[in-house]
């Protein structure tokens, strides 16, 4: 045998020693959570033999007497790239059998010579989290301020990539920043949770008794903090749910989505859009259905159902090509705007303008939330950062005026100011300042309360009722679409069964559009 026999040999042996990971009771402890390893994870995710590890044989080089005799296989982190649908994809896996997943000094280092390969050569970045945090045993010392680049590398790479945060276990302290700055984080229920302590830290700290589930577990973030996008029930289905999202999304703010072919005919009408709309104004409408019924073979991907339940996101695709919508849902709240569902709104428009992903507006807004304790919520402050977003979205927008469209909700849902590049509405739509009751009560107070002149008890308020009823009906009239749609400032009032059509028809109209904002260093977004 020759030298470079035995010298590969010896190499072979030592990459079989690496993928054993942290050894087989750490790896049967894995699964005994419920949890595939890291390498299981890599091997679900991408195409079959598409992988490609990177600097596998790096480990711990601590001197520190706590790592004395510690044996961190590719130090605890799998780096590489593969490919998702033929397309090129990288990925860094934080592996729970080696030293719970830590990260330490060389890990860090792995993790940024592929961030910097990801920015570099223009790939989507997907994180596989299930870390302890930090490893203590390396960086509890002043050694502490060479590190946090991580962050710094996200926030450049912000925008330019793809970034997803797959939540399949516990990510503590400083690395719960990594989901904190992602584009999408899916997490798996009972097994994943995110926060800036853990409970032994949080205990020490304020005394409070707290698990990892109730301080950071899948359904606060989901349903509470809106840090989580979506709740899933293990990792299998969040290893489908990466691959669904990145098909909605091309590799780079420099291309464009794929289109997806497929034998959903563009010109489907459907008849039951026609049943869609109450016959009630007051009564709310299945925005979700609507939504179904006009996007090919009724498939779709939400984005943080559970939270800021008064919009709807969700990345579908229509004729094959892929499209963010934004949706009111009157069936919670009236679809009233608040706090949650304007920043949602404003971080899934932010994400498809960067990514080159054109925007429906689906409305039935009747505005935003009043009064004292809304106004100290700062929803001021919330609304705009929606404005903020939708007046800054530079990418194909469609605007469709289902049902209401009042004050100010018209506005962030992308109404005629805001430059959308077809707007329509149904012939049920109302367009105004606000809905007809609350319009009346204002403006023509007097006249009602002046209708039960003379009478009193139940004869006075029947006939203040009767004329209000009256002047609503005649305000209603006042706000149909074929007033703006006379005067221009609607595109058209559209035949409901035909939506499909004519939103595939203004992506096509769209599709090479261009637009050059202000010259400036960066806009004041209100944070």
């Amino acid at each position: 045998m020759s030298r470079l026999e035995e010298q590969t040999k010896e190499l072979v042996a030592k990459l079989a020693t690496v993928r054993e990971m942290g050894g087989a009771a750490a790896v049967e402890k894995q699964h005994a959570a419920g949890k595939l390893t890291a390498r299981e994870r890599i091997d679900a995710f991408f195409d079959k033999d598409t992988f490609v590890e990177l600097m596998a044989l790096a480990h711990h080089q601590s001197d520190s007497p706590m790592m004395a005799g510690r044996k961190t296989p590719a130090d605890g982190i799998v780096c590489g790239w593969g490919k998702v649908d033929g397309r090129k994809v990288a990925v860094i896996a934080y592996d729970f059998t080696v030293m719970a997943g830590t990260i330490g000094l060389i890990g860090e280092l792995k993790s940024a010579r592929l961030r910097e390969i990801a920015l570099r050569d223009k790939l989507p970045l997907v994180w596989f989290l299930d870390s302890a945090g930090a490893r203590v045993q390396e960086a509890a010392t002043s050694m502490f301020a060479g590190s946090g680049s991580m962050f710094y590398d996200q926030v450049m790479m912000s925008g330019v990539v793809p970034q997803i945060a797959a939540m399949c276990g516990p990510c503590a302290a400083g690395t719960a920043y990594v989901p904190g700055l992602a584009d999408f984080v899916p997490m798996v229920k009972g097994t994943s949770s995110m926060a800036l302590a853990g409970p032994p830290l949080v205990k020490a700290a304020t005394g409070e008794d707290v698990t990892a589930e109730e301080l950071g577990g899948s359904r606060v973030h989901t349903k509470e903090s809106g840090c989580g996008d979506l709740e899933v029930a293990n990792d299998a289905a969040l290893i489908a749910v990466c691959r669904d999202y990145l098909s909605y999304f091309p590799s780079h703010c420099g291309d464009k989505p794929p289109i997806i072919t497929n034998d959903d005919p563009v010109e489907r009408a459907e008849e039951a859009l026609l049943q869609i709309v109450p016959e009630n104004p007051r009564s709310p409408m299945d925005m979700h259905k609507l939504i179904e019924l006009i996007v090919d073979h009724g498939k779709f991907l939400e984005v943080k159902p559970e939270w800021g339940k008064a919009i709807i996101c969700r990345f579908a695709r229509i004729g094959g090509r892929s499209i963010g919508i934004v949706a009111s849902n009157s069936k919670w709240l009236g679809g009233v705007l608040t706090n949650d569902p304007a920043d949602k709104a404003a971080k899934f428009i932010e994400t498809c303008d960067a990514f080159n992903i054109p925007l429906l507006f689906l409305q039935d807004v009747p505005g935003f939330m009043v009064g004292a304790k809304t106004e100290k919520e700062g929803i001021i402050r919330h609304g705009a950062k929606m404005l903020f977003a939708v007046s800054r979205a530079t990418v194909p927008k469609i605007t469709i005026i289902v049902r209401k469209g009042y004050g100010a909700g018209y506005y962030v849902m992308c109404g005629k100011g805001y430059k959308p590049d077809l707007i329509v509405a149904w012939p049920s739509a109302e367009i105004s300042v606000m809905g007809p009751e609350g319009a009346v009560n204002i403006a023509f107070r007097k006249q009602i309360e002046a209708a039960g002149e003379g009478l009193q008890g139940e004869a006075q308020k029947k006939a203040q009722d009767d004329a209000r009823a009256a002047l609503v009906e005649q305000f209603r009239g006042m706000i149909t679409p074929y007033v703006p749609a006379a005067w221009t400032y609607i595109d058209d009032v559209i035949d409901p069964r035909a939506t499909r059509k004519v939103v595939h028809n203004a992506l096509v109209m769209a599709e090479d559009k261009h637009v050059e904002l202000p010259a400036r260093r960066h806009g004041i977004f209100p944070v």
